[in-house]
């Protein structure tokens, strides 16, 4: 005959009852109130055992839904989101390696979502388990695509707003070769004029000389030679070839050192970043526009030593073309143009360009690189000049200033780098 339990132990044994069922609650209510949602694995053979109320809102489907489809009915299905991708990650987290990743998920909808997921072996209810934890990211995704798109987008416009301003660049420098150009055929048409006039007057001299050497070579003695000598002005003309000739060079050299210099300035042979010397550029430059300066400028240069400048060299030329050609014109009637060049530490070059013309009032100090901004009459300027130029300086990631006093002249000075950080700017190569 069995005795009977004593009141007191089937007392315990009812309150322990109520104390794990009161656990198993809370613990229930905590594992579906969490907002990720929650995977419990079979260790060995990655079955779902559990889920919260989180994954199966995630996932459209009940409980035992879940635990009766495999991963893959959860996965997009295509590499890497796969059945054979999804057991790697599995075996991996099984071996002991937390691990976190995104995957491309599928819901019992048939949508598509994006999820984050975290996964690592644990111990529960003195059994190993996989527990997965799973975040929504499907709109912190979409955010990212809008983002990247507009990345994109601000890209292509960054392109286009460069090829606009280069085209700009361009119309301008044309439009500034253009008023020059009558200034540049001047230039050439001096020295070729002369160089004509002389090859005429050389032709004549040999005739003349070839006269003189047939007669010499007919006649019986020296008497007509000589005679021939004297009427022809055999004296003078040897003396006067020896100059015609020099003459020919020196103008042959002039029109070659403007053709270099057109060719140095609009640098036709190679537009890229490069190794330039600035002062060769500056010299370029000056002679390409000195018909629009040297009839009412003084030009003194005052060069420091320089190094070679990583720089687009061509657009620097249109620089000091701009500055030169603006400070010639501030200058009404006689006046002097400075250039003075130094360096700046060991990572920077500056350049002015100083004139004593007429100068800036201060309410238009401040407007001076403005697009289409110009104190100059109708058809004599766009007002580009020094806007472009202040973009191929920034271009070069250097800066542009101007002080000015009216009555007494302005100061343009730039500095630029020696050697730009392309590496991390928006100035760099194409």
């Amino acid at each position: 005959m069995t005795e009977p339990m004593p009141t007191g132990s089937r007392g315990s044994e009812q309150e322990l009852l109520q104390a794990l069922q009161e656990s198993e609650s809370r613990f229930r209510a905590i594992f579906d109130s969490v907002h990720e949602g929650i995977f419990i694995h079979d260790i060995d053979t990655g079955a779902i055992l559990a889920t919260n109320q989180r994954a199966r809102e995630m996932f459209a489907m009940s409980d035992q839904e879940l635990k009766a489809v495999g991963i893959a009915a959860l996965s997009e299905g295509v590499p890497p989101y796969t059945q054979a991708d999804a057991a790697y990650w599995m075996m991996r987290a099984a071996s002991g390696e937390p691990q976190s990743f995104e995957w491309h998920a599928r819901d019992g909808r048939g949508r598509l979502f994006w999820v984050e997921l975290t996964m690592r072996k644990a111990l529960l209810g003195r059994q190993e388990r996989l527990l997965a934890v799973v975040r929504d990211i499907s709109r912190r995704k979409v955010q990212e695509d809008e983002l990247r798109q507009n990345l994109e987008h601000q890209v292509q416009m960054n392109r286009r707003l460069e090829e606009a301003q280069n085209q700009l660049l361009q119309s301008e420098k044309m439009a500034s070769i253009g008023q020059l150009a009558a200034g540049v055929a001047h230039e050439l048409n001096n020295p070729i004029s002369f160089v004509h006039s002389n090859m005429g007057s050389l032709e004549a001299y040999v005739r003349t000389l070839f006269e003189i050497i047939e007669a010499s070579r007919l006649a019986d003695g020296s008497a007509e030679v000589e005679r021939l000598k004297k009427a022809k002005d055999y004296d003078y003309i040897r003396q006067d070839i020896i100059q015609l000739l020099g003459e020919s060079r020196d103008g042959l050299e002039r029109v070659r050192k403007i053709v270099g210099d057109l060719k140095n300035f609009s640098r036709v042979d190679n537009a890229d970043w490069q190794w330039a010397d600035l002062h060769k550029g500056i010299d370029s430059t000056l002679n390409i526009v000195w018909n629009e300066l040297k009839y009412k400028c003084t030009v003194s240069k005052q060069y420091a030593d320089l190094p070679e400048v990583y720089c687009l060299p061509s657009q620097l030329n249109q620089v000091f073309m701009n500055l030169l050609v603006n400070a010639a014109q501030a200058i009404e009637e006689r006046g002097n143009i400075t250039i003075r060049t130094g360096r700046q530490g060991d990572k920077e070059v500056w350049v002015e360009v100083a004139d004593t013309g007429k100068g800036i009032a201060p309410e238009n100090l401040n407007r001076v690189f403005e697009p289409f901004f110009t104190t100059k009459a109708v058809g004599q300027g766009t007002g580009l000049g020094l806007s472009l130029s202040y973009g191929i300086v920034v271009k070069h990631q250097g800066r542009i200033a101007v002080a000015s006093e009216v009555g007494k002249g302005s100061t343009f000075r730039l500095t630029i780098p020696i050697h730009p950080d392309l590496e991390n700017s928006a100035a760099s190569p194409k």
